[in-house]
């Protein structure tokens, strides 16, 4: 099922996104990467779990093909995917690490054909190049980027976050067959308290002051809960190939506060790449070119 109201909440939730890099960088001065994304599922956690157990009757049933999905995008997408963007953001430049996020579409989209079976449509490729396009345009303008040399590690880590990210657009969309979206969230952060705690057992500690509390609890409740359920509430009526496309609006929004944050003017041609972002986004949902799924794991499973 695809509706135009779906991909834009898709497209609204991943703008909420854009937010977490101001909130995220300060921190990454006094914390580790992986206690930083912790405490920020730790504080999700608390809200989350009565959700967790409303939904029980949902998860209980799920079969093993799906619990891998759960641990798919929980320990990959929200766990792992989100301690390297960290990292990426605490050893480069943040803007690089979000404007990496731009090539998540095309692991996202090869994935939904390979694994939901998912249509990708004739005009498919045509709006993944006029996003990138207006992605560009955001951030260079007309112009080359500049050629200062990439911190390789910081884009690694970034290229690894766009990946794991990409997949949990797909598992996610096929979890939201099964499950709703809340109680989806739910599994998602709750799930990967476990391994963020591994991954954190020797970092450093650090007392934090109101201000860094605060940025945490504001990161965990706007850029992650608030965002996500928007997020996924628009994925349950959205082709997971469509869906990353709208997912765009994150780096974009992310670069255009980079920009405000640093008191650095915006050029009418990056105004309008952004706006052209969002018309690809409306008339994406609008476009009837793409199928159903054509393949389905978990009809497949129920068959057998």
């Amino acid at each position: 099922m695809k509706s135009p109201r779906g991909i834009l909440l898709v497209a609204l939730g991943a703008a909420l996104w854009g937010t977490d890099t101001l909130l995220r960088r300060p921190l990454t001065t006094v914390l580790d990467s992986s206690r930083i994304v912790l405490y920020e599922h730790l504080t999700l956690t608390i809200i989350l779990l009565p959700f967790c157990w409303r939904g029980r009757r949902e998860w209980k049933s799920l079969t093993p093909l799906q619990w891998a999905a759960v641990l798919g995008t929980s320990w990959g997408g929200s766990a792992l995917g989100t301690v390297c963007f960290t990292e990426a953001v605490k050893i480069g430049n943040p803007t690089t690490a979000v404007l990496l996020q731009k090539i998540q579409p095309v692991f996202a989209a090869l994935l939904a054909r390979a694994l939901l079976g998912e249509s990708l449509g004739r005009r498919f490729w045509m709006w993944l190049m006029l996003a990138l396009a207006a992605g560009w345009l955001i951030s260079f303008g007309w112009a080359l980027p500049a050629a200062a040399p990439v911190n390789a590690s910081a884009a690694l880590f970034a290229t690894a976050a766009a990946a794991l990210w990409g997949g949990s657009t797909v598992l996610g969309r096929f979890l939201l067959k099964a499950v709703s979206f809340t109680t989806l969230t739910a599994l998602r952060i709750v799930l990967a308290v476990p391994l963020l705690l591994g991954l954190a057992a020797g970092d450093a500690t650090a007392v934090l002051n109101a201000r860094q509390v605060s940025s945490v609890l504001a990161m965990a409740l706007v850029p992650g809960l608030l965002a996500l359920l928007i997020y996924y509430r628009g994925l349950r009526e959205t082709l997971a190939s469509r869906a990353t496309i709208a997912e765009l609006s994150f780096p974009a929004t992310a670069t255009l506060l980079n920009f405000a944050f640093l008191g650095a003017r915006l050029a009418p041609v990056q105004a309008a790449g952004f706006a052209l972002l969002w018309v690809v986004i409306v008339l994406l949902g609008r476009d009837r070119t793409a199928g159903d799924v054509v393949y389905s794991p978990r009809k497949e499973l129920s068959d057998a």
